[in-house]
């Protein structure tokens, strides 16, 4: 009787667990399929990529992507939702952390913000093709809009509560989140083309200044 319970209990248990295991299993291969379609992407270009390169790549068969994605444009979505996920915490965790921000020196503030920034070459190529991919779908392009107002939303906060420390205030927050993003990104493209030349650097710094000062008003 007691081996009984015993093999009984034994398989509860395991069937208990079943769910778990499949569902890790299950993140284990769409994170894999994410990894490579990240290296794809940056290598070859969004457009010349196949779900069967992908699926190569990965280790997978096609049955594994489509059980995962409905198609690379979802696949993007997905990478974008993540790593954008990824830089908020890292960012925020780090602006966050008022000890390590002197406030009385503007400069070295805006510096201090963009450390922590990630400039990811590669990254830089997948969502400029991307974004020129969008531009010819609009139901992509409405998706894309939604999803840098949520960031551009989830990062602004943070520097008004930034600029209020250094005694100024913010009239327009979604203003000055557009205008930041519109500095950042056109300021990344010139940092990644020109990576070893001092001065692009100082002059990124001075635009992000600029559009601060621009943005705020003494409080």
């Amino acid at each position: 009787m007691s081996r009984g319970g015993n093999s009984v209990n034994g398989s509860a248990g395991e069937g208990a667990t079943s769910p778990v295991r499949v569902k890790r299993r299950r993140s284990e291969t769409r994170q894999r399929l994410l990894d490579a379609a990240f290296e794809a992407f940056a290598e070859d270009g969004l457009g010349r990529c196949t779900v069967e390169q992908l699926c190569d790549r990965a280790g997978y068969t096609r049955g594994a992507f489509y059980s995962n994605f409905t198609s690379l444009d979802e696949l993007f979505l997905a990478m974008w939702e993540q790593r954008s996920a990824a830089m908020l915490a890292q960012v925020t965790a780090f602006l966050d952390d008022d000890t390590a921000i002197d406030v009385s020196d503007p400069r070295r503030v805006v510096e201090h913000i963009l450390e922590a920034v990630p400039v990811d070459d590669k990254w830089f190529r997948i969502t400029s093709e991307f974004t020129a991919h969008a531009l010819r779908h609009p139901p992509l392009r409405q998706v894309m809009v939604a999803r840098e107002a949520a960031i551009s939303s989830a990062l602004t906060p943070v520097v008004v509560r930034l600029l209020e420390r250094m005694g100024r205030r913010v009239p327009d927050p979604t203003a000055l989140g557009r205008a930041l993003v519109a500095v950042h990104d056109g300021t990344l493209a010139q940092c990644l083309l020109e990576p070893g030349n001092p001065a692009v650097q100082a002059q990124r710094v001075d635009l992000f200044l600029r559009v601060l000062d621009s943005y705020s008003t003494p409080a």
